[in-house]
């Protein structure tokens, strides 16, 4: 068997997002070595509704916005859990965005 797919190495980086942090889908992008294919991690994460240890939800766009929301099952879905971990969203936007960003390149730093 080769090297895990595209989405599925997208996956396996959204579940070490920490809990009550998030981060984007252009920094899921370049952590992969793929920068300017944040589509391509936004269709990924709508391709992992339904996959319980994938949290979808953490991932946002550039400026904090829930631009995934849609593709959640019930309107505001991607809002309740982002807030279940103690991050404040009003209007669509994460609150305080630059201190809760996570990079995942910041693994990289730590090794």
């Amino acid at each position: 068997m080769g090297e895990p797919g595209f989405f599925q190495q997208v996956y396996e980086v959204a579940k070490l997002i920490p809990y009550g942090r998030v981060t984007s889908y252009g920094a899921i992008a370049r952590y992969l070595g793929a920068a300017g294919s944040a589509r391509m991690v936004g269709w990924a994460m709508n391709g992992s509704h339904g996959m319980e240890d994938v949290p979808a939800h953490r991932v946002v766009n550039r400026k904090g916005l829930l631009t995934g929301k849609h593709h959640f099952k019930g309107t505001n879905l991607m809002q309740q859990l982002l807030e279940s971990e103690g991050v404040e969203v009003v209007d669509n936007q994460i609150q305080d965005f630059e201190r809760l960003f996570w990079d995942p390149n910041s693994l990289r730093e730590a090794t």
